[in-house]
């Protein structure tokens, strides 16, 4: 594995070069450490910590405070891998100025070396301010959490010829506005293609199909340790919550039946 620092430049190369780009939640030190020694390109501290980590129903109710707690977290874990923190609902959304006020918390305060946001149209002008402001920014299209009701509900976005062209037109005007990448989320496989092909920046996908340039998926999914519900898009590479249940069990039942601790793990 190269130890060498990834940055948004070491992102366009990879691009450049046909070399796919790996990013994965984290929420915590511990969790941003094995995926940075992993060798994981980006950790995305995600407003759906609300979901996996605070228990909410949805990211909505994720305070930027929280998001900033935990990235501060996450930055202490991580060595090689670029971190990008997600500004959380109503963040960004009500002026440019208070916008840049909570990026500048996610990358002063909690020391993320980028920002993720989402949505199309109505945040380009937003895009363009944090990024004037020497702020980077990762964008987001397709299906965006945030606004999920408005999407009716959580489904695959661009899937009419109109809502394809709408997310394309998106794209490029994110792009211009000064984004170094674009998350694809929940949308049809080609439609994901024909993006990351027109785009200069580098696509990350989510449900998104096999040719964007690089690959997200949300820790706890790829673990199993969210047994809530599983997208479709998640393919699940380790039952830790499984793991994790007949571990405590076993302690359990040692400390009920006196045969823990033993005398191996006590002191003279």
């Amino acid at each position: 594995m190269n130890d060498e620092k990834i940055t948004i430049s070491t992102l366009k190369e990879m691009k450049k070069n046909n070399k796919k780009i790996t990013m994965l939640t984290a929420y915590d030190y511990t969790a941003a450490m094995l995926i940075d020694r992993a060798g994981i390109d980006i950790i995305l501290v995600g407003d759906s910590l609300a979901m996996t980590v605070l228990g909410y129903k949805d990211t909505l109710p994720v305070t930027m405070d929280e998001m900033v707690h935990h990235t501060k977290a996450v930055v202490r874990g991580a060595e090689r891998a670029l971190v990008v923190a997600d500004m959380p609902f109503m963040s960004f959304n009500i002026s440019c100025e208070e916008s840049v006020r909570n990026a500048g918390r996610l990358i002063k305060e909690g020391g993320a070396q980028a920002v993720k946001l989402e949505g199309g149209g109505p945040v380009v002008k937003t895009v363009k301010t944090l990024v004037n402001a020497g702020i980077p920014v990762m964008a987001h299209l397709g299906l965006t959490p945030q606004t999920a009701s408005q999407l009716g509900g959580y489904k695959v976005q661009g899937r009419t010829s109109q809502k394809a062209r709408q997310i394309m037109e998106d794209a490029r005007m994110l792009q211009e506005a000064g984004a170094f990448s674009l998350v694809l989320e929940c949308v049809p496989l080609s439609l994901g293609q024909e993006i990351t092909r027109e785009l200069e920046i580098p696509t990350i996908g989510i449900g998104a199909g096999p040719y964007c340039d690089g690959q997200v998926l949300v820790f706890h999914d790829l673990v199993g340790l969210f047994p809530k519900f599983t997208p479709k898009f998640v393919k699940q590479y380790y039952d830790a919550g499984a793991s994790i249940s007949k571990a405590v069990q076993e302690f359990r039942d040692e400390v009920r039946e006196g045969r823990f601790p033993s005398e191996k793990h006590s002191y003279s």
